[in-house]
């Protein structure tokens, strides 16, 4: 028993971990720019199939692939800041729905040039390290550590570069930010790339584990709202420990009764909290 609930926390550490990059990545872009962006989940989409398309259909190298997805999905970020969210900067719904209009059209383009079938990619290493008779595969830690590396990263950034302050000062106040002669669309256009890449890495560092589909995104999109309103919208650190939370809470349903009674305990948990603290986990009250 003891090995077999160690082998869940691990499970669970997984999850955790590619769900935070795509949570904080989705937090960051909100928080700067106000915009709900729904394609997020179809970003991550895309980081799968750039593993698909570079390491198992030209052989290049896992992380040279994993690095060109994290570039592509965040120039595709800045692309999706320019063409869509700019224009429609003062019409917050507008935005929603061109990125609900993006996120079909990333999935048409997939469909165009990989077909509908599950894409299997082959396993990285077939190795992993063994700890009190629980086994971690590489690929799942090389997850687990890449998501503590860019999320450190990322809060380094935040807090000590000058562009750091810039995004923290535009998600706390645009208008106030601009009269201290701060960019608006220069941090927009960080916060994309950031916020997008980290759902492309996240994307292209489980694809070998998850069997990449056109759809996959969906059910990311879902996971990463109820992560970031259990934490509290507009808090890093609250996607962070949400998703630690929902992660380990729904691993360990699966893992003890069933898959589906795992998601409606998630809903369950969101809704637990929103009842207690409307504003989530590390969100802040606003006044009226």
């Amino acid at each position: 028993m003891p090995e077999f609930l160690l082998q869940t926390i691990f499970n669970a550490s997984y999850a955790a971990s590619y769900m935070a990059l795509i949570a904080v990545g989705l937090v960051l872009i909100f928080g700067v720019m106000g915009v709900i962006n729904f394609a997020h989940g179809d970003l991550y989409m895309v980081g799968s199939y750039a593993v698909v398309f570079l390491y198992a259909g030209f052989g290049l190298p896992f992380l040279v692939a994993v690095a060109a997805g994290l570039i592509f999905v965040g120039l595709l970020g800045i692309l999706m800041e320019i063409a869509l969210f700019r224009p429609l900067r003062t019409n917050p719904l507008g935005g929603l729905i061109a990125s609900i209009g993006f996120l079909l059209m990333l999935q048409s383009l997939v469909v165009l040039g990989f077909g509908l079938r599950n894409q299997h990619i082959p396993p990285v290493s077939q190795g992993g390290i063994t700890i009190g008779g629980a086994f971690l595969t590489y690929e799942r830690l090389g997850v687990i550590v890449a998501a503590v590396v860019l999320l450190g990263s990322l809060w380094l950034f935040l807090k000590r570069s000058k562009f750091g302050w810039a995004l923290r000062a535009c998600a706390q106040d645009r208008e106030a930010a601009a009269l201290q002669g701060i960019s608006i669309n220069q941090t927009a256009r960080y916060a994309m790339f950031i916020g997008a890449g980290l759902a492309g890495v996240a994307g292209a560092m489980t694809a070998p584990l998850v069997s990449p589909t056109p759809f996959m995104g969906h059910t990311v999109i879902v996971t990463a709202f109820i992560i970031i309103i259990v934490g509290g919208i507009g808090s890093l650190e609250g996607a962070v420990v949400a998703a630690i939370l929902y992660a380990f809470v729904h691993t360990f349903v699966t893992t003890f009764y069933d898959g589906v009674v795992a998601n409606i305990v998630g809903l369950l948990l969101m809704l637990a909290v929103l009842v207690v603290k409307p504003q989530g986990l590390f969100g802040v009250r606003e006044r009226a």
